[in-house]
């Protein structure tokens, strides 16, 4: 039997920590260096997240049973698709300004309520539809100052890359979502975290013929730490869960862009520009406008459960 929600506020501290630690692991990357493979960066943040979420798993006594699966190729799918995601947006955050890597990211719950309607087959109502067009819009005032910079090249059309990076990191962490909420149906959520970072690191790894670089020690220590942000952020996001309904709890999620921008501009001397401050602005509003519908139409089919309910 689930336990009930018994401490919302402590479910929002954790969700606001679990972005907290995601930003660290993202600023270790950014430190750490724009010219290291992507499949390099992918290896250390999937396999150095592994040591905090198994001793996290075996504090639990989860460890053992969460190695069993009844669909491995479910999660060799998940896994799949889910680090090239991880590849993509990484290539993205090494090579763009940390605000606008972290607002084009924002693209990704726009595109899973597409894929959700599509791949799916959930009904998506028209407030919904036109917030993510709105979201759209939102993400293209972010990224055209960057895409248009492409006959400029040199740096700047790296940022261009950068940002279609980041979209399309986006566009195959909404298909990872679709795997994932599959998954869940017959997996236990330890299971689907365990194998995907066991999967990411063993694919991230085949990428060692195509280049790694023998790394300094204080860069090789950027993604060690950024890899242990990882699984300990996985750790707090996951415990968030138990305390307070995701509706609660998921605008928090845009805590990351105030913070981001902080970090950005004393640690990296970045400005955030005026396009990217609106783009922002409009993106956060739709997704905070596509929770705040989840969370009436939660209500409302719990109203509807209780009237169809025959009374004893």
């Amino acid at each position: 039997m689930h336990s009930v929600l018994r401490n919302p506020m402590r479910g929002i501290a954790l969700k606001v920590s679990s972005v907290v630690v995601f930003l660290a692991m993202q600023t270790f990357i950014k430190l750490a260096g724009s010219d290291i493979p992507p499949g390099q960066v992918t290896f250390c943040r999937s396999f150095f997240a592994l040591f905090p979420i198994m001793a996290y798993l075996a504090y639990n006594r989860q460890l053992r049973a969460a190695f069993y699966t009844a669909n491995p190729i479910g999660h060799l799918r998940r896994g799949t698709i889910g680090i090239l995601s991880m590849a993509f947006g990484f290539y993205g955050l090494l090579h763009l300004p940390l605000p606008e890597a972290i607002a084009l990211g924002y693209a990704l719950p726009l595109v899973a309520v597409i894929f959700a309607a599509v791949f799916l087959g959930e009904t998506v109502r028209i407030y919904r539809w036109s917030a993510v067009l709105v979201g759209i819009v939102g993400v293209a005032i972010v990224s055209w100052p960057k895409l248009t910079l492409f006959r400029d090249g040199g740096m700047e059309a790296e940022q261009a890359v950068g940002a279609l990076c980041v979209l399309f990191s986006a566009v195959l962490g909404g298909m990872a979502m679709i795997q994932v909420r599959r998954l869940v149906e017959e997996e236990k959520t330890a299971t689907i975290v365990l194998y995907f970072s066991i999967t990411a690191s063993v694919f991230s790894l085949a990428s060692l013929p195509f280049g790694w670089l023998i790394l300094p020690w204080p860069t090789a220590l950027c993604l060690i730490a950024a890899g242990f942000c990882g699984g300990v952020a996985q750790i707090l996001l996951t415990e968030s869960y138990r305390h307070a309904d995701v509706s609660t709890i998921a605008p928090f999620e845009y805590t990351s862009i105030l913070l981001g921008g902080i970090v950005a501009y004393f640690v990296f001397g970045d400005v955030p520009s005026v396009t990217m401050l609106i783009g922002t602005a409009i993106v956060v509003a739709a997704g905070i406008f596509i929770i705040y519908r989840e969370h009436q139409l939660g209500i409302e089919q719990r109203e509807a459960r209780k009237a169809t309910t025959p009374q004893a």
